[in-house]
């Protein structure tokens, strides 16, 4: 698919390994898309896959090497955490395109050793941080651009999701990992890189995972923040971050925006799905070879791989109440 000749207008065929909640809104998505044909879906819940095939048109195939014989240009991996690794780098080593869900596994040796093999591969990548893609945080973009940033708030705070998985941290990877992540990826990308955290746990739920988590963040320009979680609420209450720059104040999330500036203060809502639809077609526009702006798109799994190893860095030092460098 390079952009001219016959290739280029041939739909993109898709593929699925897993077919829960999450890959049923991308394949609503990309089943809208004319350039796009979704081919064939696999999961170890045979009944999960039956219902997928049924809902979006698609072949049900036995495992990941069949998946792999229908001739794909892309598979998507929306599997839970603990499944990433081996699913990844069989699709890589087929020389096929990976859009991955977050997060990249439990922990950060599974996102290391896929990097790898996916670097030797060569294979174009996708991760599933949709909020980069989302309006109000292109808007805080351009808020802060040339600002200097002093000071960063953010949060995660929300239910225990129902998924029997989740609440195990060994197979999840804690709310650090698996939910707050967005947050992370989003203050890596409004802000800069953090060099080191120090962060303490409130209390552990049965399984493991934190039940609440409050975090120093020391960021390479000479910002500093905090992060705080909890999955204890019957529903989410905030998610996303405040920036304090030189004259301006920018609270954003994946569908809101709060300013106060020397306008006075002002918020935005926006359509929360914009953002997830945003995320789909840019990677189907990667695929056929057309050129996507950085800041419309959503990272490649060595992007993904930074805010990996930051949710990890904080996930470790709440266990041990150690400050952590982030490397």
């Amino acid at each position: 698919m390079d952009g001219s000749g016959n290739a280029a207008s041939a739909p993109c065929r898709i593929g699925f390994v897993g077919t829960g909640g999450v890959a049923h809104r991308h394949a609503r998505v990309l089943g809208a898309m004319p350039e796009v044909r979704l081919v064939a879906a696999t999961d170890v819940d045979r009944e999960c896959a039956a219902v997928f095939a049924e809902a979006h048109g698609v072949r049900v195939a036995p495992d990941v090497d069949a998946l792999l014989g229908e001739e794909l240009d892309a598979v998507y991996v929306c599997v839970p955490p603990f499944a990433h690794g081996a699913i990844e780098v069989e699709i890589a080593s087929a020389g096929v395109a990976l859009f991955v869900e977050k997060p990249l596994g439990c922990d950060r040796a599974t996102g290391e050793w896929v990097a790898r093999r996916i670097n030797t591969a060569g294979v174009l990548t996708r991760v599933g941080h949709h909020w980069r893609c989302a309006e109000p945080v292109q808007r805080a973009r351009k808020l802060l651009d040339g600002r200097r940033i002093r000071l960063v708030s953010g949060t995660w705070l929300d239910c225990t999701p129902p998924a029997a998985w989740w609440a195990d941290r060994d197979r999840s990877g804690g709310p650090l990992v698996e939910q707050a992540v967005h947050v992370l990826d989003l203050a890596r990308f409004l802000v800069g890189e953090v060099t080191e955290v120090h962060a303490a746990a409130g209390g552990l739920l049965p399984g493991g995972v934190e039940a609440a988590t409050a975090a120093l963040l020391c960021f390479a320009n000479g910002a500093v923040g905090t992060f705080a979680t909890a999955c204890v609420l019957d529903g989410r209450h905030r998610t996303g971050l405040e920036i304090v720059a030189d004259g301006i104040v920018v609270g954003v999330g994946e569908d809101w925006l709060d300013v106060r500036d020397a306008e006075g203060a002002h918020r935005a809502e926006y359509e929360a799905m914009a953002p997830r639809t945003a995320v789909d077609a840019a990677f189907v526009a990667a695929l056929r070879g057309t050129p996507v702006p950085p800041e419309r798109d959503a990272p490649d799994h060595a992007e993904a791989l930074r805010s990996h190893r930051l949710a990890c860095a904080l996930a470790r030092s709440a266990r041990s109440g150690r400050a952590e460098l982030v490397r």
